[in-house]
């Protein structure tokens, strides 16, 4: 049998992986509107100097969470890559 505190934990994470596909599903429904926004106005799916600030920005929060900087920035450089490919996809679709 579990212990009962082990259980409580794992409720607990359970709860936050929840709330953490909730945020990033609300994350990509902000960046697909973006995306339009970009293909609607001919920008480029990447914008470079909004990402390095915003990797500054997330990795002093990081670090201010007491969450390893690195580990912050490896999973916004995974998000980001993946919103540009979605930005390319939509500004694909706009020229088809």
């Amino acid at each position: 049998m579990t212990h009962p505190d082990l259980l409580r934990l794992r409720d607990s994470i359970d709860n936050i992986d929840a709330a953490l596909i909730h945020l990033l599903a609300e994350r990509f429904k902000c960046t697909q509107a973006v995306g339009e926004f970009k293909a609607g106005h001919d920008l480029p799916p990447a914008d470079p100097s909004r990402e390095a600030a915003q990797m500054v920005r997330l990795r002093e929060l990081a670090e201010k969470a007491k969450l390893d900087p690195d580990f912050a920035e490896k999973f916004l450089n995974f998000i980001v890559k993946e919103v540009i490919r979605h930005h390319e996809a939509i500004a694909k679709n706009k020229g088809a």
